[in-house]
């Protein structure tokens, strides 16, 4: 297809002035004029540049990519016929039916913003992280760091690459086979949902090549629940050991997953916890989301 027309800045620079700073995880200052993001706000949450987003909404940049279009999609917290018509507008073919999708709705989006005493990441069906808030990173160290085809929980298990680290700081108490085998049971189960999801196909293939474990627990398909809750201890560099209760919410319809970690109140690893909301953990806060930088308009971005 052929390069954007002027609707799409029009479309951009309207849905950014309809999203309340607040929904996307930013406290407004005291006389802000502005109704909706700024233009450096919706930067932030779409891992581009502000002055990308600039001749976006001017016409000028004419060729976004669908991994841009896809960020900008999510950042501004558009329905799944939004996120098409932006799509379309770009000149490109909106994100097809029956492969693994990333669309976060605007309700799931607001919860993680507004929950910011609680680390939550937001994952698609085969267990990519698309979503998290400020807390997450502070856990667990900024997604925004590893290369975006590197944000997936089998790869941390499994795989060679940037994701093992944080992966790595978790402790499953039901144990870490147990742990393994029930990720790869749930990628299972994605691919007889989704049997044309070439990435999907590639990620499993990928691992089996990669992973002798992995690759035996493909193999035998023994059956193994589902990855839910459970209980976990976190290993931080700097506030050591936090022991949590891991949740896993399914979002009904949309085969996302909300991971959730919580500390019982006033119990030591709740004030681990409450520290790091306040420091940070070392990594720099950021609204929720893909933060400037992240790589996010590069080709290894997944789905719109």
């Amino acid at each position: 297809m052929g390069a954007s027309d002027p609707g799409f800045g029009r479309l951009l620079h309207t849905w950014r002035d309809r999203l309340a700073p607040a929904d996307a995880g930013f406290t407004p200052a005291p006389g802000r004029r502005a109704p909706g993001l700024r233009r450096e706000e919706l930067a932030q949450l779409a891992g581009l540049s502000v002055d990308y987003i600039l001749r976006l909404e001017q016409g000028r940049a004419r060729h976004p990519s669908a991994q841009v279009v896809g960020a900008l999609a999510r950042a501004l917290q558009l329905s799944r016929a939004e996120r098409d018509r932006l799509f379309r507008s770009a000149g490109l073919l909106p994100p097809r039916d029956g492969t693994v999708g990333a669309h976060v709705p605007a309700g799931v989006q607001r919860l993680a913003a507004r929950l910011g005493d609680v680390p939550i990441g937001v994952f698609s069906a085969d267990w990519t992280l698309i979503r998290w808030n400020p807390l997450w990173a502070a856990l667990f160290g900024d997604p925004a760091l590893v290369p975006a085809t590197e944000r997936n929980l089998a790869r941390g298990l499994f795989g060679l690459g940037a994701a093992r680290a944080a992966v790595a700081s978790a402790r499953s108490e039901r144990g870490n086979e147990a742990f393994a085998a029930s990720i790869v049971a749930d990628l299972r189960d994605a691919v007889a949902r989704y049997p044309a999801d070439s990435e999907l196909d590639g990620l499993v293939q990928g691992l089996c090549a990669q992973s002798a474990d992995f690759a035996r627990l493909w193999a035998t398909g023994t059956a193994a629940a589902p990855h839910t809750s459970e209980r976990k201890t976190i290993r931080h560099p700097e506030v050591g050991d936090i022991r949590v209760d891991c949740d896993v919410l399914l979002v009904p319809g949309l085969d996302l997953r909300l991971v959730a970690y919580t500390a019982a109140a006033g119990s030591s690893d709740a004030g681990k916890l409450d520290l790091l909301r306040v420091t940070g953990g070392g990594a720099a806060l950021a609204p929720v989301g893909p933060q400037p930088d992240a790589g996010f308009d590069s080709p290894g971005e997944r789905r719109g």
